[in-house]
């Protein structure tokens, strides 16, 4: 029962009793596993691109910015690094001092390939009097990992990755943040010169980032011609969730009830807020140094190409059937592009008169479009491109986490292991309508695609409902293409080590 304290709480969150109550009967109930038909696969709902595709698209990109759009680079940024120095701090806090595993020993090792090798070595000269060659030479290791991750020193474990010196570019080192600039003014910058970047950060950080990017416009907009207008904004109170125990009653700390981010999810309220023509997104650590930028640049554009060709032609249709002059030939057609282009498939519609069947396609193509970049299954972490089955019977492609997917059933999950591709989240997002008017991305989130999750606060085990994700259950009725993109695209930073990959380092 909810008491007049907790009211007031949940009022100032921008939230309702009913809301809280609805999470409360999710952490009870749990959710249902999604219908997969298959997994997506090139040729059965992954395109795959020839040279001749890749050229087409390119041109049809380059042509579409001639036409002046918005276009705005979603950069979610929120995430912080403490989970890149998990190694490093367990080192600083082990009972041994010097390099044991694999992980600190390729540190310390390669420690000078480290963009923020020069800080680092001035502040450790600051603190101790001694620079990191003479440090290591003592085996004073805890005291260079003290002046990376502390207060003291860098404070690398309190940032956000956005933050980060990730490379060396010729005499210039750059945080995360800067290749974002540096990305949007290669393949986001319409007629005008106009470079549009939204990062999505967290309360605490958001004065730094504003500080950063006032730099690096400074920096960038003469080198590239262009005009930065960055943006920020912070996941939205009233997305957080209520914390449970392991009998689903709310936890409460001195009184008060504990909330949690309701994850990447909530997200899709600030992309909501977007208003752009074309949008980017991109995670904060999925960037390379400018010699390795060419192969991201290219199928970058070739996505958007695709997705504004997409939208071209579903627009026309859209219009011609707001004409009423179609006839049967060209309603066979849009089932055709439907099935073909979208992968959208309803056994129904063998059944449908013209015009059920003209309702249909119109509700099924005038919706919130996608392209994801599909990578080839390495092992990494993610989720993947399925074919599924939505609430009205029909089959469309989404990517799903192995979470949603019932593991326990012998046919699902050899469905699963078959997963030749995972979603780097490499999307290019098409938001409004062939009448121009923006759509409501809320009312096409499958609020039935959340997680349970376990955390553990002060040794206190909790359970954590994240929303639906922000390229899963939240974008769940868009129109979504999936194209194979090369490896080579997609160069996330989990561990402080992946920054000594060949990918992360200057050529």
């Amino acid at each position: 029962m909810a008491t007049t304290e907790d009211q007031k709480q949940i009022e100032a969150k921008g939230m309702t009793l009913a809301q809280i109550e609805k999470q409360l009967k999710c952490f009870e109930q749990g959710f249902n596993y999604l219908e997969i038909v298959s997994s997506a696969s090139v040729g059965h709902g992954i395109l795959a691109m020839t040279d001749e595709f890749i050229a087409h698209y390119e041109a049809v990109w380059n042509d579409y910015l001639k036409k002046n759009p918005k276009i705005v680079k979603f950069v979610p940024a929120s995430g912080a690094a403490s989970r890149m120095f998990k190694d490093l701090f367990e080192f600083l806090n082990a009972s041994y001092n010097e390099p044991t595993t694999a992980s600190e020993k390729k540190f310390f090792d390669q420690i000078t390939c480290f963009a923020f090798y020069e800080p680092l070595n001035t502040q450790c000269t600051s603190l101790f009097g001694k620079d990191i060659p003479t440090l290591i030479k003592d085996k004073k290791y805890k005291d260079i990992v003290s002046a990376l991750l502390t207060d003291k020193g860098l404070n690398y474990g309190a940032y956000p990755k956005g933050l980060l010196l990730f490379h060396k570019n010729e005499n210039e080192a750059r945080i995360a943040m800067a290749e974002h600039f540096v990305e949007g003014a290669l393949y986001a910058k319409n007629q005008s010169g106009a470079v549009s970047l939204h990062f999505t950060v967290s309360p605490e950080h958001r004065i730094q980032f504003e500080k950063e990017a006032e730099k690096l416009k400074k920096l960038f907009e003469k080198r590239y011609n262009v005009k930065f207008d960055v943006t920020f904004s912070e996941q939205k109170p009233n997305t957080d969730t209520i914390a449970v125990d392991k009998n689903n009653q709310p936890i409460r700390e001195n009184g008060h009830l504990i909330f949690r981010p309701g994850g990447h999810g909530a997200l899709i309220e600030n992309l909501n807020d977007i208003d752009a023509d074309i949008i980017f997104i991109k995670n904060i650590d999925n960037v390379v140094p400018d010699t390795q930028k060419k192969i991201t640049i290219q199928y970058k554009k070739v996505l958007a190409g695709i997705l504004v060709e997409t939208q071209q032609k579903i627009w026309e249709y859209l219009e011609h059937i707001d004409s009423g002059k179609y006839t049967h030939p060209e309603v066979l057609e849009m089932i055709k592009f439907m099935h073909d282009t979208l992968c959208i498939r309803n056994p129904e519609v063998k059944e449908m008169e013209d015009g059920d069947l003209i309702l249909h396609i119109k509700e099924k193509l005038n919706r919130p479009i996608r392209v994801c970049g599909m990578v080839r299954n390495q092992g990494e972490a993610g989720g993947g491109p399925f074919l599924t089955v939505n609430p009205d019977g029909s089959i469309s492609p989404q990517i799903l986490e192995s979470s949603q997917i019932n593991l326990n059933n012998p046919l699902k999950r050899l469905l699963f292991e078959k997963g030749t591709h995972f979603n780097p989240v490499d999307l290019v997002c098409a938001t409004k309508d062939y009448q121009g008017n923006k759509f409501d991305l809320l009312k096409y989130v499958d609020p039935n695609t959340g997680f349970i999750s376990l955390k553990s606060k002060n040794g206190v085990e909790q359970k954590a409902l994240e929303l639906p994700g922000l390229w899963n259950g939240a974008m769940s009725d868009w129109n979504s293409i999936f194209v194979e993109v090369p490896i080579e695209t997609f160069n996330p930073v989990k561990s402080v080590n992946d920054l000594l990959r060949k990918e992360h380092q200057p050529i």
